[in-house]
Formats: structure tokens, C-alpha cells, sequence
């Protein structure tokens, strides 16, 4: 675990937190033999992996919960988990990657839970509906498609922080204009290193009842975009 946590040294991750975190990407690289969890297959992979949840950690305070859409091996939700002290909801359509995940946050005592569903069909349940102050989702659909999953999970004045790639202007523009149907507003687009950025979306006012479509939907047929 001690080259784990100094491959996590360098990709600038805080002393605090090395040793839980150097545990989960032991677990994970563990795991990820027997069940396809990540596309990292080794130290240096998970270490640029678990580093690219720190761009977030600015945005997020100890308050209210946090869910993670897509959530596979536990990317970004359990080094937020760990970095931040939210407790966090981890939600993929796999039940075997969410037998990992519930394992990690009990090996790792975090505060959480792992559910399996897709976010179409969570999100019009009330147990998990405008319940969350913050959402997270690592390159999941296009970012009008990923507005669409996350916003109907947070309450009014929580925020969507949605981790993309590269996005051009006709993205941008649809992200946008989705974002006001879906009652909220992108209200930043942060570099986190390269081409990667991260889109803020502030929950502004309740969600209509009519969204998220049906699943699979909003990757099919995003909203606003031609």
C-alpha cells in the first residue's frame, strides 16, 4: 500500500488522506481482476483516476449528502467520501459493481450507501428525489444527457457537478439551455487539467415531474440539441 500512496504524492493528494485512499485503490485494482469495475488496470491508472475528484473537493462542503451517478468502481463518489467527510450515495445499474461498492464503504467506514437502479427510475422515487445537495457523474452521457440524469436528484440550491471532456460550442449551448428546462442553470465550466472540465449546475427551482424520460432516453435524444 506504501507505492500506492506515494503514486498518490505525486498526483498532489493530501497527506490526510493518502492511507484510506491508497486503501480504496488497493481494493479497487483488487476487485477490478474479477469484475470490470474501471478501465485503470494498474497503480498509475487508479492514482490519475482517484486525482481527478480533487478539482471537486473546492466545491463541495460537509453538509447535506452527495449521490454519484454511474458510479462503476466508485469514481468520484468514494474519494469524496474520503476527501470531504459527505456521506454519499453510490448508484449503478450493475448489481456487481455495487457488491463492490457497498464492500468498499464498509472496509473503509465510510458513511453511505450503494444502490442498483438507473437514474431514470430512482429519480422519480421519493426516497431519492430533490434529496441530495450535491450530484456527481464522470462522463456520463452528453452534458445536456447528464443534466437531466443529475438535476432531478437535488434539492433547490444544490448543485450538479459533472465531470467532461471536451465540449464544443453546440454541446455548450444545449447544456445550457436544458439546464433552464430542468430548473437550474450552469453556472460555471472549471478547467481541471487538459481538455477535462467540470460543469456546475445550480438547482434553481423544482424539477417538473415529466423528467428524466425513460431510460435511456436522454442519451438517445438529448435535450436541446439539434
Amino acid at each position: 500500500m506504501s507505492d500506492v500512496a506515494e503514486t498518490l504524492a505525486r498526483y498532489g493528494v493530501p497527506p490526510g488522506a493518502r492511507e484510506r485512499l491508497a486503501q480504496y485503490a488497493t481494493l479497487l485494482l483488487e476487485a477490478n481482476r474479477r469484475v470490470n469495475l474501471t478501465a485503470a488496470r494498474d497503480v498509475e491508472a487508479i492514482a490519475a483516476q482517484i486525482a481527478d475528484a480533487l478539482p471537486l473537493v473546492p466545491l463541495i462542503e460537509p453538509r447535506g449528502e452527495l449521490i454519484d451517478i454511474g458510479s462503476g468502481g466508485g469514481l468520484p463518489g468514494i474519494p469524496l467520501a474520503i476527501l470531504c467527510g459527505i456521506r454519499v450515495t453510490l448508484v449503478d445499474a450493475t448489481a456487481k459493481k455495487t457488491a463492490f461498492l457497498q464492500t468498499a464503504l464498509r472496509e473503509l467506514a465510510l458513511d453511505g450507501d450503494a444502490v442498483t437502479g438507473r437514474a431514470e427510475t430512482l429519480s422519480h422515487d421519493a426516497r431519492y428525489r430533490e434529496h441530495f445537495a450535491y450530484a456527481t457523474a464522470r462522463a456520463l452521457a452528453s452534458a445536456p444527457g447528464a443534466i437531466e440524469l443529475a438535476l432531478p436528484f437535488i434539492v433547490v440550491g444544490g448543485r450538479a457537478l459533472l465531470q467532461r471532456g471536451k465540449m464544443d460550442d453546440a454541446e455548450r449551448d444545449a447544456a445550457r439551455d436544458a439546464a433552464l428546462v430542468l430548473g437550474g442553470e450552469v453556472t460555471d465550466e472549471l478547467p481541471a487539467g487538459g481538455e477535462r472540465r467540470i460543469l456546475v449546475v445550480s438547482k434553481r427551482s423544482a424539477t417538473s415531474s415529466r423528467f428524466p424520460r425513460r431510460v435511456g432516453v436522454a442519451q438517445r435524444r438529448p435535450l436541446c440539441s439539434s
